[in-house]
């Protein structure tokens, strides 16, 4: 399915907007296209957040330049997949990801839990419960990365052998 989304943009999208295929991913709600922009040239020691403020400023005019043809592209992309699409650009080691949803997800914790929410909301953390749980799974993310990205690989594993199965 998710070689369906890359090859739809691949296809779809203009070759100039990128250095190479854009990443595409997708879950269930949205498919999220991040494509790899060319890297600035600057004078060799410029500073790093020099060099990070260029980047930013490459994919900011890379996304008001294109607005209009990505929202085209988007609506067609949203008919035929019925999913929402929100796009990002990278620069050299800089991401930008606009457009994205938030998606509400339901969950029950209890009061030992909900107290830690409470306390990252308290220290100025994150502005509510729902922040607080974001900043949560986004810490998990990233201290775990390969971790989740091991899970990952075996669930593809596991849908490989369930299809192959006597039950489709």
């Amino acid at each position: 399915m998710a070689e369906d989304f890359r090859s739809w943009f691949e296809g779809r999208l203009p070759k100039t907007w990128f250095s190479g295929p854009p990443e595409v991913t997708a879950d269930g709600d949205e498919v999220l296209v991040v494509g790899t922009l060319p890297d600035v040239e600057l004078a060799k020691g410029t500073a790093p957040a020099a060099r990070a403020a260029a980047r930013l400023a490459r994919i900011d005019r890379f996304r008001e330049e294109t607005r209009e043809d990505r929202v085209k592209i988007a609506r067609e992309a949203e008919r035929h997949f019925q999913r929402k699409v929100a796009w990002g650009a990278r620069c050299g080691d800089e991401t930008k990801v606009f457009t994205t949803l938030s998606v509400p997800v339901m969950t029950r914790l209890r009061m030992t839990e909900r107290s830690i929410l409470d306390t990252l909301v308290a220290g100025g953390v994150a502005r509510s419960r729902s922040d607080a749980l974001a900043w949560c799974v986004r810490l998990v993310g990233m201290h775990q990365a390969d971790w989740i990205k091991g899970l990952r690989e075996a669930i593809v594993k596991v849908d490989e052998v369930r299809s192959k199965g006597p039950i489709n």
